[in-house]
């Protein structure tokens, strides 16, 4: 006879089937273990299912369903149930339900018991053993199919990219057989790889050139840097969005294919996708968003030491984005477009600084903070120790995605 296990453990493992499980005896009910008791439901969240489906679907005591519901109120709400999430409800021999366990994300499980009053519901803390995982490949096509498209890598790859964005184009300066390597924490279970935490430092050749990070932390807070100890941070992204090409560069005398004149385009036509979204460069306010004549809709946003950005032939602006509206870099302010004098969808990307257009493409930005010289040695100590981990690294041949090595 098969005894089921009720280790909360079991239902971090994602089951493509819903097993229903139980113990048939015809030994006296006094010599039955407390395991045999119990007979189990397990499975994962379906796309719309809710759990009043799951009681349906089993016959099970509606009224029960609603005292999980009471119980849980205020611990995690029953109807915030999300399809992939896997799930576990005991019952017993009379079909009363003895517990209900749900994995809410990653981090947290909920756990619903019965108790002599009722039902007890409590958020618990997933204990995982953190390892250190050693990361290495060639990028082909694209940043995330070369390091892996299941949810995990893909989370991993946009990390990595976040953490060069200052300094590499991910979607226009990759090239064929660039080589990365990186250090991250990974998260197990009983063994088992469940998840990425962070990336602790990385290597990145793109077309030949070594970009190196490395994520240390001072006064309570952590941030990545260069082998000198310079923020990667800078002031500005080094594009507003995700495009296919340049299709117009900066000068003072280009020839306008509407107007048929030559005159200066301050700026840089980014030719993408109608709706592709814009993302703010830097820190700032909003300065105007609106309609502004052959510029179409328009975001000018104004930033510190005396620079402006703006933003050209949107499709739409994002609702909220209005004068006086302070934004974040990275923050999404509107979408490709063709409003305005265009031929077509693109972003008219300009930078203005003193009141004097610049080149986006050649202006050099200042970088963030460095780590201050008083840590410096420590961090000194920190990056030559993670050399030695990124240059043990064995890189995959060039047929293979990204091999993770613990």
């Amino acid at each position: 006879m098969k005894k089921v296990l009720l280790a909360t453990i079991l239902i971090i493992i994602p089951l493509l089937v819903i097993r229903y499980n139980f113990c048939i005896t015809d030994r006296p009910e006094e010599s039955v273990s407390e395991e045999d008791k119990y007979k189990e439901i397990s499975g994962t969240i379906e796309k719309g299912e809710t759990l009043f489906d799951i009681f349906k679907k089993y016959e099970l005591d509606i009224r029960e369903l609603f005292k999980l519901r009471e119980a849980s109120a205020d611990v995690h709400k029953l109807r915030k149930l999300y399809p992939g999430r896997p799930y576990k409800i005991s019952i017993d021999m009379n079909n009363h339900v003895d517990s209900f366990v749900y994995w809410i994300n990653d981090d947290f499980i909920l756990n619903i018991k019965r108790t002599e009053s009722g039902f007890s519901a409590e958020k618990i803390t997933v204990e995982y053993e953190k390892r250190i995982c050693h990361i290495g490949g060639l990028v082909k096509d694209n940043l995330i199919s070369s390091i892996g498209e299941d949810r995990e890598n893909v989370m991993l790859a946009l990390q990595l990219s976040d953490i060069f964005a200052w300094d590499i184009d991910f979607t226009t300066d990759l090239r064929n057989d660039d080589t990365f390597r990186i250090i991250a924490e990974g998260f197990y279970i009983n063994g088992e790889f469940k998840k990425y935490g962070e990336i602790l430092s990385a290597e990145f050749v793109n077309d030949g050139e070594t970009y190196r990070a490395y994520r240390f932390e001072h006064d309570r807070r952590s941030d990545y840097y260069d082998a000198d100890g310079k923020s990667l941070k800078r002031s500005f992204l080094k594009a507003p969005l995700n495009f296919r090409r340049i299709s117009s560069t900066f000068s003072h005398r280009r020839f306008h294919p509407i107007l048929r004149i030559y005159r200066p385009h301050l700026g840089v036509d980014y030719a993408a996708s109608a709706g592709t979204p814009i993302s703010v460069v830097g820190d700032g306010t909003v300065r105007f968003a609106g309609y502004k004549g052959r510029n179409g809709k328009i975001v000018i946003i104004r930033h510190y030491n005396g620079y402006r950005t703006y933003y050209g032939h949107l499709s739409k602006i994002v609702k909220g984005i209005k004068r006086g509206v302070k934004v974040r870099q990275g923050q999404i302010l509107g979408y490709v477009g063709a409003t305005g004098l265009a031929t077509g969808p693109h972003l008219d990307y300009r930078i203005q600084v003193n009141k004097r257009f610049v080149n986006p493409l050649t202006l050099k930005l200042p970088r963030g903070e460095s780590i201050p010289n008083k840590l410096i040695t420590q961090f000194k100590s920190f990056r030559d120790g993670m050399d030695t981990g990124l240059a043990s690294i064995t890189l995959p041949v060039p047929t293979l995605t990204a091999k993770r090595q613990e």
